[in-house]
Parts: C-alpha cells; structure tokens; sequence
C-alpha cells in the first residue's frame, strides 16, 4: 500500500515544457508543485516536454519535501509513457488526467510496478467521473481525488454564478467518496483569475467549510491567500491538541471535550489532521507561535 504523502494546502501548476519556470518553481512558497504535462503543452510539444521534465526531476533530491512534487499525465497511452518516464525519487505522485475508471488506474499503477512509492490523484473532469468517484477513491495507490472543473462545467453544460452553487453537488460528492474510502480530502479546483484575489478568498473559504484543505493554483499570486485560509488558527490549533491529548489520556476508551460532550474517534482523527497541517510547527502551532 502507498504511504500517504504529508497534507498540502497548496499545489502549484507549473508547465512541463517551461525549464526557466520548473527550476524557480521549488522557491515559489507552495506546499506541493505540480509539473504538468498535460494541457499546460502543446500537443507537437509532449515528448520534448516529457524528456525535459524527467531531465529536471533526475537532478532533485528524493521525494520527501517540501515542497511535494507531483507530474500532471496525460490520459491514455500517452499517460503511460509519461509515468514510466517521470517515475523517479523526487516524485512524491502523479495527478492522472481525465481519469474515468478504476481500469484506467489499474493500467498506471501497473506501469509503476518498479515505484511503489509513487501515488495517485485522478482528476475527475466529466460528469462520468464525478459519479466513478466512490470507485476510484478505492483504487490502488489513490490517496487524494481532485476536480478539473474547467472540463465538468463544459461537459455539464453549467455556467457558475457569483457563489458557485452550480457546483456544490460536485464538488460535495467527491468530499463524501474521499471520505468514504478512507483517503485524504480532496484538493480545491483551481481560479484562472489570479488578479481577482477578493473572489479568490470567498471561493477557498467555501471550499474549506465543504471539507477541502488545500487547493491547487495557476499563480505564485494565489498563494498567500490560499495558505491563509488553509492553516488553522491558533485556536483551533489549541482545541485540536487538547482533544489529542485527551485521547491520548484517556483510559476507559470513552474522550470528553472541554465542554464534557463525548467525542468518537472521527474527530481525533480530524484534530491530528490539523495538527500535521503545513505552516505549523510539529507540535501543530503557527510559526513563532
């Protein structure tokens, strides 16, 4: 079974086929960077794009961070080649374009037979995809699903209003599949619009109250705003430790909060959770905290 990678509260797109941008990419801040080497290249670009990502990855250290380092593929045999190619030790996993069924994961957790460290995320991106969520989310080697909502809204037919209530169904159905298999919470959609960072902030703390806890992002601008809201204030941060060390203490099994209410094993989990997110210390506080 693949180790789970630490929680990441941001992933940055960086394109596959642009050397200046990969080698600044690693000091961009982000939790994660996902090369891609699926829509960000031209089609007459892929292979050059596939030889020169593996080149870069060859020359970094073993996956382990930060930040992660996660290769977009493209779907098909063409995702194949990319996978083979780009399975080496930097390369914490691979997000899987377009992936609509369990046999599309099976052909790639195949493919990287000889890398078992290497995990996946599909990317659901149709309406297809979307309903094969609980199927997927059980697949070998998954441990984060994520949705490519600029292909759902076209395939769906769907135009976004202000609030993006068009897409709560979507985007809860893959929270509850994520959960229901017992892997992580799924990673936040992207914003094209990096300049509009009001709206930025309103859409990520919707995303967060939905069960998200990270997001991906087409700008080193998005950044600041996304870490914000992902890491846990100090206050959560406290009542988080103090349910851990409550369990922890516990001798009968049986774990009452501050308030004297019970508490199962779901929130303990939920609390170490927290406690792992980036940008707090080990001992889950802020930094300087």
């Amino acid at each position: 079974m693949t180790e789970p990678p630490a929680p990441i509260r941001s992933a940055l797109y960086v394109p596959g086929d642009q050397p200046g941008k990969l080698a600044k990419a690693p000091d961009r801040g982000a939790d994660a960077l996902i090369v891609d080497l699926e829509d960000a290249v031209p089609p007459q670009a892929k292979d050059r794009a596939r030889e020169q990502v593996a080149a870069w990855l060859a020359g970094l250290a073993a996956a382990g961070g930060p930040p992660q380092i996660w290769v977009r593929v493209n779907p098909g045999l063409r995702g194949l080649a990319d996978a083979r190619a780009v399975a080496l030790p930097a390369v914490t996993g691979l997000c899987v374009a377009k992936a609509e069924t369990p046999e599309d994961l099976a052909a790639l957790d195949e493919a990287l037979g000889e890398a078992p460290w290497i995990a996946l995320s599909p990317i659901l991106e149709s309406a297809a995809a979307v309903l094969a969520a609980p199927a997927l989310a059980r697949c070998r080697r998954v441990v984060r699903l994520q949705l490519g909502e600029a292909d759902l809204r076209a395939d769906l037919g769907v135009e976004p209003g202000p609030d993006e209530r068009e897409l709560l169904w979507a985007r809860s159905q893959v929270v509850l599949a994520s959960a229901a298999a017992g892997i992580g919470p799924p990673l936040g959609p992207v914003s094209t619009d990096f300049r509009d960072t009001a709206a930025l902030r309103r859409s990520t703390e919707a995303l967060r109250r939905l069960g998200f806890y990270g997001r991906a992002c087409v700008h080193p601008a998005q950044l600041p705003v996304v870490h914000e809201v992902f890491t846990p204030s100090e206050r959560e941060l406290a009542r988080a430790r103090d349910l851990v060390e409550r369990f922890e203490k516990a001798d009968s099994g049986v774990v009452l909060d501050e308030r004297g209410q019970m508490v199962d094993e779901a929130v303990i989990r939920q609390a170490r959770r927290l406690l792992a997110t980036p940008g707090t210390t080990p001992g889950g506080r802020p930094p300087g905290g």
